[in-house]
């Protein structure tokens, strides 16, 4: 077969090939020891303030071995990452930077294959992002969960657990001193979060959509099978140069629909909605926001892990990882679709068995019959809002209540827990002006429960935004609202008393006010000030699709598949 880095390194042209040895030469590289191989870029995205991804320190190194002993040539290389816990206001903008920073990176340098280390929320969407856009073959290794641990004699979680102590703590139940001991044991590893947060969904849907090697999504950050998982990627990868087993084969229009009934199944994250439009995208497939609701109607919940569940991913790869939930959902999936092994997805997993029947459970007796994407729309959301129908509270599924409105971030932080705030049980929350254009879409959508509340016992209310929310949250939280409020969607206009109706069944969330009276408001209204003028962030809030769209860039989105073509780089002399 022809590789791809021939065209830098067998050029025809005597002093273009001169260059790019001679540069090789400097770093060590012997031309004997990688022409004629498939050069392997590792692409890894370790920082010294991400911690999910930082066990990638210590494993690019198995890495690099199995693709020796596959007959490759490894070349390490390093992008931006997105540490979610620290990137402010919002991680999101930086997933389209961080998939342009891969697809570049591909696109311009001399590789025919790429290992891509993920972990945290945003470097396992941008990377198949950037591979899509790609299309040379390409593999995912995920760094693995860290590890739970103990306060006060119980398990904790870092993510789903942090959240109720929170509301704990502001209802009175723990002081000062009990938040520093949680503080200092609740985050005891590296690694990604140990729930079915974000993190994790996408890591179990990148293996669905054939893009990690079957078995390996589950594996703990600390334990030894991720060494090797490693080291089999690194074979895989050369393999599949040599197969030429390229993404767009892998992430068909039937993965992607294999892959929402996964997210279902599993209780997975709202953000997988966004992430799971913007990747089909750049392959020219374009997902609605309806496809969630059908593909999702009939899938139960199986897996019974936080935060719809009581279980963490330690006990969910005792149970057998993500091969047994497969294996169950085999009936309701397109089972000819194709792993990164190049084996279908009946072939892979058709004998993965359940070890743990109480955190994986089955079709007839799921653990809970309602799962997946609640898709809401109506005049207060046009372009449709989600919910994640296993972590809400089946009592506010159908509501009506009045409105509390908080126009910002800052606003509602300042105002939520004043004792004069004007709210009760049944008011419905709403923050808004926090979308895509507007901040960067932060996970500010679980807006808190407000402390008198708190202290009368309340631990659920409906919260509605624009933004998102952590994968690792719960409760009744309908976010992703489109338009968002900055580009003039009907929920700037929203006011302090207005009726609002929800019901989920129906799909249908509601302003109880005429429509001519949201026209007039909106002529009304004022636009809210831009906040950036230059940079990357004018850039993003110029360009960023809305919330039903996946919220990439429009520039980078194709129309279709034709557009969706890969254009290669002219190689010539530097």
């Amino acid at each position: 077969m022809q590789l791809r880095s021939a065209q830098w390194f067998e050029h025809p042209s005597p002093e273009t090939r001169f260059q790019h040895r001679s540069a090789m030469r400097a770093n060590g590289n012997i031309p004997v020891s990688f022409i004629g191989k498939p050069i392997i870029g590792i692409f890894n995205s370790w920082n010294d303030l991400n911690s999910c991804n930082a066990p990638h320190k210590e494993l690019v190194e198995f890495v690099k071995r199995g693709v020796l002993l596959a007959g490759g040539y490894p070349v390490e290389l390093h992008t931006i990452s997105t540490p979610a816990d620290f990137m402010k206001p919002s991680d999101l903008p930086y997933r389209n930077l961080m998939a342009m920073d891969v697809e570049e990176t591909i696109r311009s340098l001399p590789l025919d294959g790429v290992v891509l280390l993920c972990e945290c929320d945003k470097t396992t969407p941008a990377q198949l992002m950037g591979a899509a856009s790609c299309d040379l073959p390409a593999l995912q290794l995920a760094a693995g969960h860290r590890s739970s641990s103990y306060f006060r004699e119980k398990k904790i979680n870092y993510g789903t657990d942090l959240w109720s102590f929170m509301d704990d703590y502001k209802a009175g139940l723990y002081n000062d001193e009990d938040l520093q001991e949680l503080e200092a044991c609740i985050s005891c590893s590296q690694g990604g979060c140990p729930v079915m947060g974000t993190a994790s969904t996408m890591k179990s849907i990148s293996e669905m959509l054939g893009m990690m090697l079957p078995g390996t999504a589950a594996i703990p950050a600390a334990h030894a099978g991720r060494k090797h998982a490693a080291e089999l990627t690194g074979k895989r990868i050369v393999e599949m140069v040599r197969e030429q087993l390229i993404p767009s084969r892998l992430m068909t229009e039937a993965a992607f629909r294999n892959a929402i009934k996964l997210l279902a199944a599993l209780g997975g994250s709202t953000n997988a909605v966004i992430h799971l439009i913007a990747i089909a995208g750049r392959l020219g497939i374009h997902i609605g926001l309806d496809e969630f609701a059908e593909l999702s109607a009939d899938i139960p919940l199986i897996v019974n892990l936080q935060p719809s569940g009581e279980y963490n991913m330690d006990d969910f790869y005792a149970a057998g990882g993500l091969g047994p939930v497969i294996s169950r959902l085999l009936p309701l999936l397109e089972d000819n679709c194709l792993t990164a092994l190049g084996t279908t997805v009946r072939e892979q997993y058709k004998t993965a068995a359940v070890r743990l029947g109480n955190v994986i459970t089955d079709l007839e007796a799921p653990y809970r019959r309602e799962s997946g994407i609640a898709v809401l729309k109506g005049n207060l959301a046009p372009h449709g809002a989600i919910m994640k129908r296993s972590a809400s509270s089946e009592a506010l599924q159908k509501h009506r209540g009045r409105a509390v409105v908080f126009d910002g971030y800052e606003q509602m932080m300042e105002q939520i827990d004043r004792d004069d705030l004007e709210v009760d049980r049944d008011s419905v929350l709403i923050l808004r002006n926090c979308g895509p254009a507007a901040e960067g879409m932060p996970e500010w959508g679980a807006i808190p429960i407000p402390q008198k509340l708190l202290r009368q016992g309340v631990r659920d209310m409906v919260r509605i935004s624009d933004a998102r929310m952590s994968g690792t949250s719960y409760g009744t939280v309908i976010l992703h609202v489109s338009p968002e409020a900055a580009v003039r969607g009907p929920l700037a206009v929203v006011q302090n008393g207005d009726w609002i109706d929800l019901d989920i069944a129906s799909g249908t969330l509601r302003l109880d006010v005429s429509a001519e009276e949201i026209t007039s408001r909106l002529q009304q209204s004022s636009p809210l000030p831009r906040r950036h003028v230059r940079g990357y962030l004018r850039l993003f809030a110029d360009h960023v699709l809305q919330a039903h769209e996946g919220c990439d860039l429009d520039f980078l989105r194709p129309n279709n598949k034709t557009e969706a073509a890969f254009v290669p780089p002219v190689v010539g002399r530097g």
